[in-house]
């Protein structure tokens, strides 16, 4: 619901204050260009227009202290369905947004702080993630809150990969971008770590898209923020990488000729064209049926029998081979793996894939071989798998916040226990509470997150080759995971026995096809998964 309005630009009507002087830091944005070498691409729009921009008088300064005293006037604004609020370094001191914020509520608005949405530095991804935020809020408002009467508690799932009650869902949207994805990433890595792999990758490739991840040690590599449409979220999240890839991905020839697949997809309804429900573009699984993976007598419980006919007759129509077809998409999918391995410094050679999603184990071992990846695990249930990941979730809740003074780190352990007790405290009581700080070396512009300061140049090496060992490290946020264990775990879920397979082989199971191509095995694996190797 919150990524698709963001992406299609379906979103409430905002309006913006600012410190005087800053109302245009949403538009300046960074000097980074989206597309270096092409002329023909441009920025995505500001959400916030320039007339629905305003801005108050007061002023901090980067340490936090006051320059300037707020003088009480806040301009009257209609005609929106919410106001982002975001003054210059409210990250250290929200005195000024709170005010502000008062006087705003005064005048019957719904009002949305940057201190409350993402208290870190950065003032433009700042402004932005709170704008988002507001602009989600009236379209996931209706939305969630319907969903209440369904049960006597709701929880929803965050992009941090936690779940949260519905009430705080409605409040924070910002926090629900990419997270459907996230939840499979979840159970895949219990999974791939219970199979022996607590290094592996999740490759969820369903009917419009695919999703990839990193799982380091049995856990989700995390991101410090997300890229929606071009709109930076700066929020806790896991590092989804998605592409526009899946099984109903339309497959054409464009203007030079050269064969073209997604991200235009044919959905749910028509579908491909093997579907029988009328549609006509050639898909990925159009080609799947024509190469036999998935075979002409399957009969899907919503769909009935496959039309192999008219997979065939649609790929003919569309001047593309069904070989053509799958190498290019599975092409596309190797180069989505390489962004969360090959660019973090991660040789994937030494890592399992864990394969899911509806067209996920159809593909999965293509996608090895191009990339030297010598196991593929396919988990129980695999074809709603993110669905496994959401009833095995826990609860969480994650805080963050900007360090004032990056050069000392004099009561550094002081401010994370209290960051740690107010996590705890949010999520109900936690069985679990962690604590992080995002480093850097002084002069670099980009940080990492870590246990503590003194881990930093290990990781720093790790990702990037290369360590200063000399160089000061600044501390520049702080960050405080809380958890409470999900009543249900994966390994609690009904037991799947699934046999030894060797290729080529294509097993139909109710969820998904699974390919075991030539040279595979697919042996019994934990939890009820299947461990393909090459034979």
């Amino acid at each position: 619901m919150a990524t698709n309005a963001l992406l299609e630009h379906n979103v409430g009507r905002v309006a913006l204050v600012a410190t005087r002087g800053f109302s245009d830091v949403i538009e300046i944005a960074r000097q980074a260009r989206p597309s270096l070498y092409d002329q023909h691409v441009d920025r995505s729009p500001p959400l916030v227009p320039r007339e629905s921009r305003f801005e108050v008088g007061g002023r901090l300064d980067g340490s936090g202290s006051e320059v300037e005293a707020f003088d009480g006037h806040v301009p009257d604004i209609d005609g929106v369905d919410a106001v982002a609020v975001c003054l210059l370094h409210a990250d250290l001191d929200s005195s000024h947004e709170r005010a502000v914020a008062r006087a705003l509520v005064a005048q019957g608005l719904d009002v949305v702080c940057s201190h409350e949405v993402s208290p870190e530095f950065r003032e433009y991804e700042r402004m932005v993630t709170t704008v988002v935020d507001a602009a989600l809020r009236p379209v996931c408002r209706a939305y969630l809150l319907g969903l209440g009467s369904l049960a006597s508690e709701v929880l929803v799932m965050t992009s941090a990969g936690g779940l949260v009650p519905l009430e705080d869902a409605v409040t924070r949207p910002a926090s629900l971008l990419l997270s459907g994805p996230v939840a499979g990433v979840r159970a895949a890595a219990v999974v791939a770590e219970a199979c022996g792999f607590p290094d592996a990758v999740s490759f969820d490739m369903g009917g419009t898209s695919t999703d990839v991840c990193l799982v380091r040690d049995g856990a989700p590599d995390p991101a410090p923020a997300l890229a929606i449409a071009g709109y930076p979220i700066r929020l806790p999240a896991v590092a989804v990488h998605t592409i526009g890839a899946g099984g109903g991905s339309i497959a054409r020839l464009d203007n030079g000729g050269a064969l073209v697949v997604g991200p235009r997809s044919a959905g749910a309804r028509p579908g491909p064209a093997c579907y029988g429900l009328g549609g006509e573009h050639a898909t990925v699984t159009d080609a799947d049926v024509v190469l036999g993976r998935i075979p002409a007598e399957t009969a899907f419980a919503a769909l009935g029998r496959i039309d192999a006919v008219a997979a065939r007759r649609a790929l003919d129509g569309a001047g593309v081979a069904a070989e053509g077809v799958v190498a290019v998409v599975d092409a596309s999918m190797e180069r989505a793996v390489r962004v969360v391995t090959v660019e973090q410094g991660v040789d994937p050679r030494d890592l399992a894939l864990v394969a899911f999603g509806g067209a996920g184990p159809l593909h999965a071992c293509g996608v090895a071989d191009a990339l030297g990846m010598r196991t593929v695990i396919i988990p129980p249930h695999a074809g709603v798998f993110s669905a496994v990941g959401l009833v095995s979730a826990p609860r969480r809740r994650e805080l963050v916040k900007t360090w004032a003074t990056p050069a000392s780190v004099a009561g550094l352990d002081g401010a994370l226990d209290t960051l740690g007790r107010d996590a705890s405290a949010a999520v109900g009581g936690a069985e679990l509470v962690e604590t992080f700080v995002d480093c850097r070396y002084e002069g670099q512009s980009h940080e990492l997150t870590v246990h503590r300061p003194a881990g930093f140049p290990a990781e720093h090496e790790r990702r990037n080759g290369f360590a200063r060992p000399d160089a000061p490290v600044e501390v520049v946020a702080l960050r405080a995971r809380a958890s409470r264990a999900a009543p249900l775990t994966v390994e609690q879920l009904p037991a799947v026995v699934r046999p030894r397979v060797k290729g080529p082989e294509v097993v139909i199971e109710p969820d998904c096809s699974v390919w075991v191509p030539d040279g595979w095995v697919a042996e019994p694996g934990a939890l009820g998964a299947w461990v393909m190797v090459r034979a």
